[in-house]
Parts: structure tokens; C-alpha cells; sequence
């Protein structure tokens, strides 16, 4: 690593009273999509004509108005794509395909031809202008270069006029963009918008590219400022940006060239690109959302939508991907599940209706995820993550004061496994911990009978109940009397087995809503020598449930 020395910094901008830092994304820019483009060249087997047809189809239901559809006179397969579109009439009235192209006479020519019949259609030509390829790649000074550009425009203008095709717009890249003088791309782009014949009236689109990304986010900014500030007409002018990921800042390069002055965004789902990729267009639309800002495209249906990025493409998408990734809506981490169960369960009172779940800043649903998988259990998960997952999917409530007892269990299985346990394994595991103990004692007969002959009082010994109830030795045979069952049977069953014993805590719900709902039971206990134990009880009878779940606690006992 000490390498490091043959590296230099990248150049800052001098700039003097930035604007962009004050202000705020308020709304949605003008999308473009280079899925078709930039992220099929990036593909180890680039799509073929049907599945960028399943592809084009897509990013139309997501609502990109602007696709750049290919490199038509470059592959014999994006050329027949692009007929394939025009011919079949596949392209809505409302979605303009873009098309790129290298700056010599017969790609453009090629170019046109693979268009013919569109439309709306945007005609993208660029060239490098960076310092770097000047010199090194193509061995060309300033105006060697600059007239590379200004020839193409000119042939891309004069076909448009031959075409009669009024829906053929322009945009011009000055590739490499971040590694050119801020001053030459400025007068490149002058002379291009010069031969074009740009106005209010037929703007045309600069994108200024961060081929490789090679500064801070801020600095692009700045660059993006200082060229808004000094492009002549810019109201002639649609700035557009398209970022790369080599410093893995994309978005945040996007979204600060959206602060800066750029109208227009160029990417692709899921940051799909050559290398490490372009700016991820879902994250940067998804960042608005959460801002409160209609990004004007629809992602309410993650799930379809990378099923068809993934058939489409043969990529995959990381697990903790921003907002896309299968694992971005899961904690297992003890701590953030208490927090988000929590939060869930005071959402419905939040003022105003407003989202606020610890550690989710967006509702799950909004893209189409349930909340199934938010909380997923292992070695590192909580009582809370715990007992969420039993009320969720089970409807079993472990009252707080025996949430870790439960929790133990759960992590000791954890631990001897190494491996997530599933809400299956879960409600199975609270079974056998608490509910199909047999041992040392099972009711073998429980009968319970009241006798109240005031029904206003809740004081008195009322209920009677005989119980046979079976230990290792022998069996144990009583009746008692109390307030209730249960505290009648912790009288009868104390006094005839010698264990001295009390009711600490206790709850008790129903599971479902039905009039036959089971009824759970929880209990405390606590022994007259220090020990505490729990257990729980099911039963459709409320009051045989707690007696279980006595019996259950007492099976425990350590």
C-alpha cells in the first residue's frame, strides 16, 4: 500500500459562493434508463433481442419516458432490437428511445437508419475529450478533437433535416468528462451547441458524464455548477449527468449534480455497468420517495421487478443492496428487532400518518415486501425479535416478564446449530419447552366446579376442583378450594406434594378471534428455597390452560 504515493489528487474546482451545498431535491428530474445501453455492453452475455424486448417492456411499466435502447450501428443485434421496436410498434407515443453513437460518418449514417420510422428518438454521439485519451489514445491536440465533435454534430443535424423527423432530438457527451479541463469541455460543448442550432425551442441535452468516477461527490458538484453557471444559453440547455460508480459515490454524485443545476439523470436498476457500474437509478429514485418527493417512477413492485432484471441480465442483486436486496428488510440483531417491533406497533398513531419505524426508512409495502421477513432469528437476535416473530405468525403473545426465558432456549439452539431458525422451528421449539412437558408431572384428570352464591363478590372461595395429577412415583389426588381454579389448584396440589410454591406473574389470551379460539396461558412461579420457573399452557378451556401452564412451570423447575 505504499503505492499510494504514485497517485495524485484530483484537482478541486475554483469556484467562489457555490450555491448547490443550500439547497434541496424538491422534485424528480428527467429520467433516462441506459439498461439497453451501458448496462447490456457490461454483461458477460449481453441480452439477447427477446429478452431486451422482456427488458424494454419493463422499464416502460416502471415509467421511463427516456430509454436508451442501444448501440445500433455497433451490433448487428441492437440494430435488429431497434427495428424490432419501431417495426412491431412497441415504443408508447409518450417514450422517446435513445440511441448512441460514436462520432464517424458511417455509424451515424447506420445509426440513422436503425431509427427510421421512430417516433420520438434522441440521436446520442460523443467523443473523449479528456486530457488522457487526447494525448495518449488517440494522440490528438484540442482542436483535433474538438472538430471530431463539431463534424459529427453536423452530420447528425443535416440527416435529421433530410429525414423530416421533427421527434429526432440531440445529445452530446463529452466522454471522460471528469478527467477533462473544465474550460475545454466548456468550449466543446459551446462549439457543438453552435452547429446544432440549440434554443428554447429545440434544447439539446450535454451530458457530462462521470465516465470514471475519480473525485469526491462535492467536487463533481462543483464542476456541474461552474459549467451551468458558464454554458452560454442555458435555457437552450438540458443538463444531463451519468454517473459511474469506481469510488462506489454514484448517487451521491447524482444527487449532488441535481443540487448543482443538472435537470437530467442517466442510469440504470440496480447500478448495472460496466466495471463498477452506473449510478443505481432505483436507489436514487427511492432516496426521493423517502424525502416525501414523487420520483415519478414506479418501483411499488420490487419483487416483479428484479425477477425480470435478474432473467433478463443473468445478474444477480446483492442481499443488502439499498432497498432492493433480499436481506434490507431484515434484522436479526436483538436490539433493532425490539426497536422495529416496537415501532410497528405504535405506527398507526404516528402523527400526521407520517412513517416512522426505527430502522426502516421506508415501509417495506410501499415496494412490495410484507413484513414476513423484517425480523428473522440467529445467534444474534433478541428476546424482542423473538417474541415478535411468535405473535406475528402464530399469534402467541409471551408476555415481556418471560420473553427472555423463552429467548434462552432459542439462543442455545442457535448457538449449537450456527444457522437461522426458521418461524417454523421457532413455534415448535416453544411447544417442547413449555407445552408437551410430561415430565416429572402430567394431569391425568381435572374436574372444576364453582359455587357461588353471591355473584357480586370476587372474594371468597368459590371454585373447587379435584385434580389427579401424575409424578414419577406415585400419583398425587386432591381437592381444594378457591378464587378460582387456579388458585385452587396451587392450593391442593402444594398440599399434598410438600413443594411450597407461589403465582408470581401471569397472563393469558386468546389465539384467533373465533368463539373456539385456544387460549394461551403464562406463568411465573416462584418456590419458598429461591427458585423461579416458567411455563405455558394451551387449551380451548382458559382455565385448563393456566392449570397447564402451571404444570408446565413446575416441569421446569431447575
Amino acid at each position: 500500500m505504499r503505492n499510494y504515493k504514485k497517485y495524485a489528487p484530483y484537482p478541486p474546482v475554483a469556484i467562489s459562493g457555490r450555491s448547490w451545498p443550500d439547497k434541496s431535491i424538491t422534485k424528480a428530474p428527467i429520467w433516462c434508463s441506459v439498461d439497453l445501453r451501458d448496462g447490456n455492453q457490461a454483461l458477460p452475455v449481453p441480452m439477447s433481442v427477446d429478452e431486451k424486448v422482456a427488458m424494454f417492456q419493463l422499464l416502460v411499466s416502471i415509467g421511463f419516458k427516456e430509454i436508451e435502447v442501444g448501440f445500433p450501428s455497433a451490433s448487428a443485434t441492437e440494430y435488429a432490437f431497434a427495428r424490432r421496436l419501431i417495426e412491431g410498434n412497441l415504443i408508447p407515443d409518450d417514450v422517446t428511445i435513445q440511441v448512441l453513437t460514436q462520432s464517424r460518418e458511417h455509424l451515424i449514417r447506420k445509426t440513422y437508419e436503425a431509427i427510421s420510422g421512430a417516433k420520438h428518438a434522441i440521436v446520442h454521439l460523443y467523443n473523449s475529450t479528456s486530457s488522457l485519451q487526447r494525448n495518449v489514445v488517440f494522440r490528438k491536440n484540442r482542436e483535433e478533437i474538438k472538430a471530431i465533435a463539431i463534424e459529427g454534430t453536423a452530420l447528425v443535424r443535416r440527416l435529421k433535416d433530410e429525414s423530416g423527423n421533427a421527434g429526432i432530438r440531440y445529445e452530446y457527451s463529452p466522454e471522460s468528462f471528469t478527467g477533462t479541463e473544465l474550460d475545454y469541455a466548456l468550449d466543446v460543448c459551446h462549439a457543438v451547441m453552435d452547429t446544432w442550432g440549440a434554443s428554447a425551442d429545440d434544447k439539446i441535452i450535454l451530458n457530462l458524464p462521470s465516465t470514471v468516477e475519480m473525485s469526491l461527490p462535492n467536487i463533481y458538484a462543483d464542476r456541474i455548477e461552474w459549467f451551468c453557471r458558464n454554458i452560454k444559453d442555458r435555457v437552450a440547455v438540458l443538463i444531463s449527468v451519468h454517473a459511474h460508480n469506481d469510488r462506489g459515490t454514484a448517487v451521491a454524485t447524482a444527487e449532488l449534480a441535481l443540487l448543482a443545476g443538472a435537470d437530467r439523470v442517466e442510469g440504470a436498476l440496480f447500478g448495472n455497468g460496466e466495471r463498477c457500474g452506473n449510478m443505481d437509478i432505483v436507489t436514487i429514485a427511492l432516496n426521493l420517495f423517502t424525502q416525501g418527493v414523487d420520483p415519478e417512477l414506479d418501483f411499488s413492485d420490487l419483487p416483479r421487478i428484479r425477477e425480470v432484471y435478474r432473467r433478463c441480465t443473468r445478474m444477480d442483486i446483492h442481499p443488502r443492496h439499498p432497498y432492493s436486496g433480499d436481506l434490507v428488510y431484515t434484522a436479526f440483531s436483538g436490539s433493532h428487532q425490539d426497536a422495529i417491533s416496537k415501532g410497528l406497533k405504535a405506527q398507526p398513531s404516528s402523527p400526521g400518518g407520517l412513517w416512522a419505524v426505527p430502522y426502516l426508512p421506508i415501509d417495506p409495502q410501499d415496494v412490495g415486501c410484507n413484513y414476513e421477513a423484517i425480523v428473522r432469528i440467529n445467534s444474534q437476535s433478541g428476546k424482542g425479535g423473538v417474541a415478535y416473530v411468535l405473535e406475528k405468525d402464530y399469534g402467541i403473545q409471551i408476555p415481556k416478564w418471560m420473553q427472555p426465558d423463552f429467548a434462552e432456549a432459542v439462543q442455545g439452539v442457535a448457538d449449537t446449530t450456527g444457522a437461522e431458525l426458521t418461524p417454523e422451528q421457532i413455534h415448535e421449539l416453544f411447544h417442547a419447552e413449555y407445552v408437551k412437558l410430561k415430565e416429572p408431572f402430567t394431569i391425568k384428570k381435572c374436574q372444576i366446579r364453582w359455587d357461588d352464591k353471591d355473584l357480586e363478590r370476587n372474594d371468597e372461595e368459590a371454585t373447587t376442583i379435584s385434580c389427579i395429577v401424575q409424578s414419577k412415583e406415585k400419583e398425587l389426588s386432591f381437592e381444594a378450594q378457591g378464587n378460582g381454579p387456579l388458585d385452587a389448584f396451587v392450593k391442593g396440589f402444594v398440599r399434598v406434594s410438600g413443594l411450597d410454591f407461589s403465582i408470581d406473574e401471569f397472563a393469558e389470551h386468546a389465539i384467533g378471534r373465533s368463539a373456539g379460539a385456544l387460549a394461551v396461558a403464562y406463568i411465573k412461579i416462584g418456590c419458598a428455597d429461591g427458585r423461579i420457573s416458567f411455563g405455558a399452557g394451551i387449551d380451548s378451556n382458559i382455565s385448563l390452560a393456566s392449570i397447564k401452564a402451571t404444570v408446565s412451570a413446575l416441569n421446569r423447575l431447575p
